[in-house]
């Protein structure tokens, strides 16, 4: 879906205002999720961090996109 975005951009899209920020918007956005990482973890309830993991992840990949790497290479 994150390719198919960079590929076909579409209006209002959360992705394509990432891509359209550019490289420093999403390196800010992962560290933002890491530092959430660590808090989460600090909390009892497992669904905490498995959303902030979630976050940081969506942003991770849209970083592979933009750089052109998948899971594959």
């Amino acid at each position: 879906m994150i390719l198919d975005r960079k590929e076909h951009p579409k209006e209002g899209s959360y992705t394509n205002y990432l891509f359209d920020k550019g490289i420093d918007k999403i390196l800010k956005k992962l560290g933002e999720e890491a530092t959430e990482i660590v808090i989460a973890a600090k909390n009892p309830d497992p669904e905490e961090i498995k959303y902030e993991i979630s976050d940081f992840l969506y942003h991770m990949m849209v970083l592979m996109a933009d750089k052109g790497i998948t899971w594959r290479r």
